[in-house]
């Protein structure tokens, strides 16, 4: 690698960190947290209707507040079988104007899909912005960044993992099984890093 890139990743969220510094090392990409700045973090609005509106508002936001290259990503999670008035889309975590706790969206999650006969396919898609200069600022919302498909369940796993609740819930399409009850291998979908390695490696020309 002929350069050493640091970004900001704007997340509080240490299971969303973790994940994306996995994806982009085999870049040489450096991948810092909110944490690791030394400067109040302000708090966005998350008013948009799409993922990708979402995390436009905050990577704008953070840099601003930074004045370093920061991005961030928002997801919207879809449910087959569901309402549209029901869909969670980008309000996972905020329900009936209230933020729920990982404890909370399990709870809720369960009952929703209790509701539709204990089980329904189900997808995240993903938006993603970077911010490098307030002229030089990347967008993008493609397929192979979103999540496999999946099955929601209303029955949870006992296995929490902090900042992934619905994982609790999360059956995998193929075997049936929870994903928490697979080997290592089969535990997360991985299919979307490469999706951000290539935006990533086209954004910054590495």
């Amino acid at each position: 690698m002929s350069k050493t890139v640091t970004l900001i990743y704007g997340t509080g969220n240490p299971a969303k960190l973790a994940h994306m510094r996995a994806a982009l090392e085999p870049l040489g990409v450096n991948v810092e947290g909110m944490n690791d700045v030394c400067i109040p973090v302000p708090q966005v609005y998350e008013s948009g209707a799409t993922p990708i509106e979402n995390a436009r508002a905050k990577a704008l936001t953070y840099y601003s507040a930074f004045s370093q290259p920061v991005f961030s990503c928002d997801s919207g999670l879809y449910i087959g079988g569901l309402a549209d008035e029901l869909q969670p889309g980008v309000n996972v975590r905020n329900v009936g104007g209230q933020r729920l706790s990982d404890d909370e969206m399990i709870a809720h999650y369960s009952g929703l899909i209790a509701g539709i006969g204990g089980r329904a396919v189900a997808r995240y898609m993903n938006g993603i912005c970077l911010v490098m200069t307030p002229e030089e600022v990347y967008e993008y919302d493609g397929d192979d960044i979103a999540g496999a498909n999946f099955l929601l369940v209303s029955e949870p796993h006992v296995r929490r993992v902090k900042g992934f609740p619905l994982d609790s819930l999360s059956v995998h399409m193929g075997s049936g099984s929870y994903y928490y009850d697979m080997d290592s291998k089969g535990l997360m979908d991985k299919t979307w890093y490469e999706g951000f390695r290539r935006f990533f490696a086209k954004a910054l020309r590495l």
